[in-house]
């Protein structure tokens, strides 16, 4: 079974507009790296030249955040969702 990932607005035009992507995956990363085999050019707008999650990417895990768990080493269990959220900012 897979997981999905969500895609905010501001990616969807990458990936044909869908609003989500299954893919098969285990961890944050392979979910991210699936979705950018299908739709090149995603990895590079949510990850880093080091491959690490950009600062102003938020990635969640069943509404936990990444960041505060494994990052991008984080399990994701079949049927999961992988949300991509853009930081918001602003006054």
């Amino acid at each position: 079974m897979s997981v999905v990932v969500r895609l905010p607005s501001q990616l969807r035009s990458l990936v044909g507009g869908a609003g989500e992507i299954p893919v098969e995956a285990t961890t944050v990363r392979e979910a991210i790296w699936a979705v950018e085999e299908g739709h090149p050019g995603l990895a590079a707008r949510v990850l880093d030249d080091q491959g690490s999650l950009r600062r102003f990417v938020n990635v969640f895990v069943a509404d936990e955040d990444v960041r505060f768990l494994d990052g991008l080493d984080t399990l994701v269990a079949p049927g999961q969702t992988v949300s991509l959220v853009p930081a918001v900012a602003g006054g």
